[in-house]
């Protein structure tokens, strides 16, 4: 379980370190208040683990609309108006001599 448990945190680490950051925090607090029965510590880390799970609920929705809402800007045409080289080949009796 450990192992599980060590992979989710280093991947969640890595996509987002800041909003990982947050929910540590809120979840010590949490802890250290249910523990010690603060009741204040209780309901501030409660607080920044919500506030830290909707701004990423939001932050995901936003990307998934701004998506569609802006089309691709292409700076060169899709195909040259020049015509194609033809593919150069060189034949063995052309092939320069090889110096040693």
């Amino acid at each position: 379980m450990s192992i599980v448990w060590t992979r989710l945190l280093k991947q969640a680490y890595r996509r987002q370190p800041l909003i990982s950051f947050v929910v540590t925090v809120g979840a010590v607090d949490l802890l250290l208040g249910g523990l010690e029965g603060r009741g204040s510590l209780l309901v501030f880390g409660l607080g920044t683990i919500g506030a830290a799970i909707a701004y990423r609920w939001w932050h995901i929705q936003r990307k998934q609309v701004g998506d569609f809402a802006q089309p691709s800007v292409r700076y060169l045409p899709d195909h040259s108006s020049r015509p194609q080289l033809p593919m150069l080949g060189l034949s063995r009796k052309d092939d320069p001599p090889r110096s040693r």
